[in-house]
């Protein structure tokens, strides 16, 4: 009977999975479908240890959804997959089509070396595919706000019905997966399908409605905070749509919807330019200054433990460290805290959130951080300087953010809070005075994107 391979990625679940209902329509009846997942050490190496944890973790409960089925291999795809191909004698091979500048490479390699038996791309990790969305001539859009209403223009796609039950074929060899990492007291969100699908009930029946009102504050349990179930496509994109179809004349509804814009515009500018993951998008600034030696090492280091004095960016920063995961707001505020204050260049702190971020996700962390840094699709660049003292004020009005995060502030009044140096008492013990001036460094800031935009 024919056997047909699902070869899993970053779409780790069984709902509204077109490529699966693909492979079952080429098992035919009486066929079996093999689910495989490749750890690919040019994906699997590079990872911080909580993507790594996460996706072994949502990996586990897909194998539970399968019965036990899910067969793990290591190595390079384009070797491993024709050797599983002939071991089965399977009659094609399944994916939702990749859009990374990787993925496109190893998907075409793979392509070649499994010869006549097809590699066969059916959807996408996004509402619309990558590539899809262009202008009336053509070209690619740069900025969102235009992109976002010619997206939501061509639509989406209905989600993809559940296949039940699945023609699993059961007791095909598989290689033991790498060891969990041990990440200590790092608080990371329950992994899988059915944690992706009741994180997103929780919030659309709980906050959804006022997510206008809370999505900039840190504060608050505001955000849906399913980036990480989206990263690894334990719910797809479409599913929220159509729950949120019903309540378009919500406020809150249109901003939830243009974050998942934002998540597929990145993914558009990425596909476009696929040099953009690693290069500046706008070529202007990359003779830009930045700070180097001990001293700049040692405020680098300030930012990458929360110790810089100023209590958001602290905040945000611990936050990363204990949770994989910073509030959006926050993301922005100490991505241009780094890139502007302590002037050092976008690609490093896109590097360490990437190491840290348990949703890090390549078009959407590394082109934020060029939209903070007035590199990329950002149309008022590099002048746009967040001031670390009035967002705090602005966005964590009370303190709670930081007092959860720093708690060497938790005894000040809440008007002291984003400015511990004016309490009656002083900066409290332990915590550390401001690094640097920021008005002093806001001005070197513009000063040498004066001189660049000269040249």
């Amino acid at each position: 009977m024919p056997t047909a391979l699902i070869w899993f990625r970053r779409d780790l679940r069984l709902d509204d999975h077109p490529a699966l209902l693909a492979a079952g329509d080429a098992a035919g009846p009486g066929g079996t479908v093999v689910p495989v997942f490749v750890f690919d050490d040019r994906l699997y190496g590079p990872s911080g240890e909580p993507r790594r944890r996460f996706l072994l973790d949502c990996l586990a409960e897909l194998g539970a959804s399968t019965g036990g089925a899910l067969v793990t291999r290591t190595g390079d795809p384009a070797a491993v997959l024709p050797r599983l191909v002939a071991e089965l004698d399977a009659v094609s091979v399944h994916v939702t089509a990749d859009a990374g500048p990787y993925g496109r490479r190893r998907d075409q390699a793979v392509e070649r070396a499994l010869g006549e038996v097809p590699l066969v791309r059916t959807g996408s990790p996004y509402a619309v595919a990558p590539g899809r969305v262009v202008k009336r001539d053509g070209t690619p859009f740069r900025v969102f706000t235009p992109f976002a209403r010619a997206w939501r223009e061509h639509g989406w796609h209905s989600p993809a019905v559940r296949p039940d039950p699945v023609p699993w074929q059961q007791g095909v060899r598989s290689d033991e997966p790498p060891p969990r990492p041990d990440l200590g007291e790092v608080q990371l969100p329950p992994a899988g399908e059915a944690a992706a699908l009741e994180a997103w009930h929780r919030f659309r029946d709980e906050r959804l409605l006022g997510y206008d009102a809370g999505r900039d504050r840190p504060g608050t349990n505001g955000t849906s905070r399913l980036s990480a179930y989206l990263k690894y496509g334990c719910i797809h994109p479409r599913t929220l749509l159509a729950d949120l179809a019903a309540e378009q004349g919500s406020e809150s509804v249109r901003r939830y919807t243009d974050e998942l814009a934002w998540r597929d515009f990145y993914a558009d500018v990425l596909w476009h330019r696929p040099d953009s993951a690693r290069e500046y998008l706008n070529p202007q600034l990359q003779g830009m200054g930045y700070d180097s030696g001990p001293d700049a090492e040692e405020l680098v280091c300030a930012w990458e433990t929360g110790r810089t004095g100023f209590p958001i960016v602290d905040a945000g920063m611990r936050q990363l460290l204990g949770e994989a995961y910073v509030h959006n707001r926050v993301r922005m505020i100490v991505a241009s805290f780094l890139v502007k204050d302590l002037h050092q260049e976008w690609t490093r702190g896109a590097r360490w959130f990437m190491q840290h971020l348990v949703d890090g996700d390549l078009a959407s962390n590394n082109h934020g951080w060029q939209w903070v840094a007035g590199t990329g699709t950002d149309a008022s660049p590099y002048y746009r300087v967040f001031n670390p003292i009035t967002q705090g004020k602005k966005f964590d009005p009370d303190g709670a953010y930081v007092k959860r995060w720093v708690p060497e502030l938790r005894d000040l009044d809440p008007k002291h809070v984003h400015e511990p140096w004016t309490a009656p008492g002083g900066v409290p013990a332990g915590y550390p005075e401001p690094v640097v001036d920021h008005a002093h460094e806001r001005q070197v800031a513009l000063d040498r994107y004066a001189a660049v935009r000269a040249r």
